[in-house]
């Protein structure tokens, strides 16, 4: 059986996908304890570029709040192409196009990556 792949989590559609099909903040899914927030200024498919390198999606992981934010800390890239978050490396870096627009992201941050099914 196969089935078409999210271009975002990269998971099967209807079979662990959690993606909502407009974009809009992914659903919470439990680890552990922990629940994804929900994010009012930035959009679920966002990615958020803190000044590490380090990509983040928002309310996808709990050791930030979106009030943390702000540049120069941090940059953002509002409306990325759907592949660009499973592209992020050192060799092929993420720029913010917002925020801080000095930033790339290099790396993913894990507690995203495990929040959205694609650690």
């Amino acid at each position: 059986m196969s089935g078409s792949r999210c271009e975002r989590c990269e998971l099967i559609i209807g079979m662990g996908c959690g993606c909502p099909p407009d974009g809009s903040a992914p659903k919470a899914r439990p680890a552990g304890r922990r629940t994804i927030q929900v994010w009012r200024t930035f959009p679920g498919h966002a990615i958020l570029i803190k000044q590490n390198g380090k990509a983040h999606i928002p309310g996808a992981c709990d050791h930030m709040t979106e009030d943390e934010v702000l540049p120069p800390r941090w940059g953002w890239i509002i409306d990325p192409p759907p592949a660009l978050w499973g592209d992020i490396q050192e060799s092929k870096p993420a720029i913010a196009t917002g925020g801080n627009t000095g930033l790339r992201a290099v790396s993913r941050c894990q507690d995203c990556m495990g929040s959205l099914g694609n650690a």
